[in-house]
């Protein structure tokens, strides 16, 4: 039973350094021939296997899927290799932007420009760019609207697994920022 879970285990390393991208937790339950509680349950044993060696690769958690990744402890080493780091930056617009779409999603482009009171083109195509969001489709409304929302990418660059882990902002908080936006917008006579 050891080795055919050591073997089980070997396979799923197989297919999540493969794959490259976050695979499903169900999939890989196909592959291997497993339920996917079990496989769930192996690929756990595997993330904190890796956590404990203190390994250059991660497996991590994104909602329904795992992905393999490298550690960000081994960011430095891989800088000297590359010499050019690819380190997005992260504007306030592009935080802001960022934030309505992560929090309202699926949203189009008119609600997040609602919200923010000025255009968001540059940010939107700034942050497809970087991979934080993506298409999910379009809305059934005249026009047939873009509707937006956060990728993998997103979750694993704010080290989340999934968009409940989100913070949770409080009303006293939320009227505080409606105060200070309507502050903003008053014209001085």
């Amino acid at each position: 039973m050891i080795e055919d879970k050591a073997k089980k285990k070997a396979a799923l390393e197989a297919v999540l350094f493969a794959m490259g991208d976050a695979v499903e937790t169900d999939r890989m339950a196909a592959a291997i021939e497993l339920e996917v509680e079990e496989t769930d349950a192996l690929l756990k044993e595997l993330m904190e296997e890796y956590k404990a060696a203190g390994r250059g690769i991660l497996i991590v958690a994104l909602g329904d899927k795992y992905q393999m990744c490298t550690n960000s402890e081994q960011y430095e080493t891989l800088i000297r290799l590359c010499h050019v780091p690819k380190k997005h930056v992260l504007t306030d617009v592009l935080l802001e932007t960022l934030s309505i779409i992560a929090y309202k999603q699926p949203v189009t482009r008119m609600d997040i420009e609602a919200i923010r009171g000025v255009k968001c083109d540059f940010a939107i195509n700034k942050l497809m760019e970087y991979h934080l969001i993506c298409e999910l489709g379009r809305m059934d409304a005249p026009g047939r609207p873009i509707l937006f929302g956060t990728t993998d990418d997103f979750l694993r660059s704010f080290g989340v697994s999934s968009l409940e882990e989100l913070p949770v902002i409080q009303a006293e908080k939320m009227e505080e920022f409606r105060h200070e936006a309507e502050e903003e917008t008053e014209v001085p006579v």
